[in-house]
């Protein structure tokens, strides 16, 4: 077997799909696995799904149980990572996907999330222009949020190629409820959720500081919105374009900046994104338009909220910090119905 690694948190939604993936990994050994309220019981007690790992016990979150791997995954509650980190061996390699060490300004952070900075971390999302050297380089990444990266790879190539206006950005998405955790929520219940869309954190979603950073854009206004399904982001992220563009024109920035990679799907003409058909992959789906009425560029993105915007897109940037091929345990295949 190739490389040790430890899950922390991974009777979570997120973790559990961290187990899933690095459990048919050809190159990985799962060595530890940690949870809060679930220590003690088996793995197959708390995610019945995973019956190559069901024998395996949770034992309790602590930086020591955790430590003895090459690579550690943080699946933890933000603000918890940052401490977690700091007690873990200075050369370990260790993928947060929280969001402790994603933003680099400390008062953006604050700002938006009320807790203590822990310092950033190289920002977990390959396909942006040289961050695919800078994760294979780094021991420390913090992955990407899940709204944030649904619109990052929508928005940055035509922000970055003049097209979009980065002080005129606007961004409805919506997000299956496995987004919010896997805690006890009334509001998450079924008879809840079902028939229903409702937004949330209206104007002052923690992901906004993050696409920011990333995309080069200066104003984004972002309003998330529950949706009656377990899993999947839709995100459309709108722009005023800086000169005229047709949506061809959009199409081919897209299509440049993604050639070759193997997990952003700029759709042919014709064909829009849809959550079912990214669920169970580390794939993003974009499509582009462009508004009859107001001019405005309309860039379509789905994704796996548990897939590319979080525990596959966790692997990837393990992959690429240890050397190995970065599509190794991932799929860009959906599973459907």
């Amino acid at each position: 077997m190739g490389y040790r690694v430890s899950i922390a948190g991974a009777s979570g939604y997120a973790g559990g799909e961290l187990l899933r993936l690095v459990s048919a990994h050809p190159e990985l050994e799962l060595v530890a696995v940690t949870a809060h309220d679930n220590a003690g019981q088996l793995v197959g007690e708390v995610h019945p799904q995973l019956r190559s790992v069901a024998h395996l016990r949770f034992s309790d979150t602590a930086p020591d149980r955790v430590a003895d791997a090459d690579l550690v995954f943080l699946a933890l509650p933000h603000g918890a990572s940052g401490p977690f980190a700091q007690q873990l061996p200075p050369d370990c390699r260790v993928v947060d996907l929280g969001a402790d060490h994603r933003l680099t300004d400390a008062a953006v952070y604050q700002r938006y999330y009320g807790s203590t900075h822990h310092g950033a971390w190289t920002y977990g999302l390959p396909e942006l222009p040289g961050q695919r050297a800078e994760i294979a380089a780094s021991s420390r990444v913090a992955n990407t949020g899940c709204y944030a990266v649904a619109t990052i790879l929508a928005l940055a190539p035509l922000v970055a190629a003049g097209l979009a206006d980065p002080a005129d950005v606007v961004v409805v998405a919506a997000s299956g409820t496995s987004g919010a955790g896997r805690s006890a929520k009334i509001n998450l219940l079924a008879s809840e959720v079902m028939g229903d869309l409702s937004p949330y954190k209206i104007g002052a979603h923690q992901h906004v500081p993050e696409i920011l950073q990333a995309t080069g854009a200066t104003s984004l206004s972002m309003t998330p919105v529950l949706a009656p399904m377990p899993r999947g982001i839709l995100a459309t992220v709108t722009a005023r374009p800086n000169r005229h563009v047709t949506a061809e024109d959009v199409h081919g920035v897209l299509a440049a900046a993604y050639d070759g990679e193997p997990f952003v799907h700029v759709l042919p003409e014709g064909q829009v994104p849809h959550t079912a058909a990214t669920a169970g992959s580390n794939s993003a789906h974009l499509q582009a338009a462009i508004d009859i009425s107001s001019g405005r560029i309309i860039v379509v993105s789905a994704i796996d909220n548990l897939g590319k915007g979080a525990a596959a897109q966790a692997l990837q940037d393990a992959n690429l910090m240890l050397g190995l091929p970065e599509t190794a345990g991932l799929t860009a295949d959906g599973v459907a119905p």
